[in-house]
This record gives structure tokens, sequence and C-alpha cells, in this order.
């Protein structure tokens, strides 16, 4: 039974991940949103493959059972979780992008957290704590943001 309300939570959080995609796809530049989009998946796929590799992360219940990693967060949830990151700092500064990560960071470490301790979506191992989570979420946005203001910069030379 218990098993059956997890598989129900990753099926609302796939609806509501593609229900936001579409929204965020609509806002002009599309272009951008789609690469941060794509930008993000990449960094999420290769850090989970190698959390889950190394053995600090395990994601018991899965809707797509070929993956070790979760594809609704590593795909869909934290990339469009990012872009809105990036629409919410496309013009802000230094300061305004570190704080607005960290504000960004901390509920998807907090849910991360909580789905931890409450399902079996996700496990901690070999130590492996939400502060560690809210770091690599935090770094992984700064960095996609870094990358596209560069692109963005050399797109408009």
């Amino acid at each position: 039974m218990k098993r059956k309300t997890e598989e129900n939570t990753l099926r609302a959080l796939l609806a509501f991940g593609i229900l936001a995609f579409y929204r965020l796809v609509r806002k002009p530049p599309v272009r951008d949103w789609l690469l941060i989009f794509f930008l993000k998946s990449y960094i999420a796929s290769i850090l989970d493959n190698l959390l889950v590799k190394k053995g600090y992360l395990k994601y018991p219940v899965s809707l797509f059972k070929t993956f070790d990693v979760s594809v609704i967060f590593s795909y869909l949830i934290f990339p469009v979780v990012c872009v809105y990151f990036n629409q919410v700092t496309r013009h802000s500064g230094i300061i305004s992008i570190l704080l607005k990560s960290l504000l960004f960071s901390a509920p998807s470490a907090a849910a991360e957290y909580w789905l931890e301790r409450n399902t079996k979506l996700i496990k901690y191992k070999k130590n492996w704590t939400s502060i560690h989570s809210f770091v690599s979420i935090a770094s992984t946005f700064l960095l996609v943001r870094l990358v596209m203001g560069l692109i963005r910069k050399v797109a408009n030379k």
C-alpha cells in the first residue's frame, strides 16, 4: 500500500513538472529557457549517476525501473526550478543571484529531506545529508546561471 502511495506521489510530481515545463516555455526567450533546462538536466544526470554509483544516494521506488537515478527529479523537477531561478535572476546582480540561489535551493533540499525521512523515494547513504543536497543544488543553479551569463555575453558580441 505504501509503495502505491509513493508511486502516486511520483505521478503527481511528474504531472506537476510537465505543467510547470509547459508554462515556462511559453515565456520568451524560449531558446534560453530550453538551453537552461537541458543544461541543468545534463549536469543533474551526471551528478546523480555519480552519487548513486558511489553509493551516496539510492532511489528504492521509481516509475522508470530501468534507471538508477530519479528521472522525475533529475530530468524534470530540478531543471524546471532552475529555469525559474534563471528567469528570476536574469537581470540581477551577483549578490541578488547568490541570495536567490539560497531561496530556491532551500525548499528543494527541505523537500528532499522530508522525502528521505518519510518515504522510500530517496535514501541517503554514507553520511550524505540534506546539507550536501542543498550545496549541490545551489552550486548547480549557480553553475548553470554562470554558463548562461557567459553564453548571453558571447551572443551579444
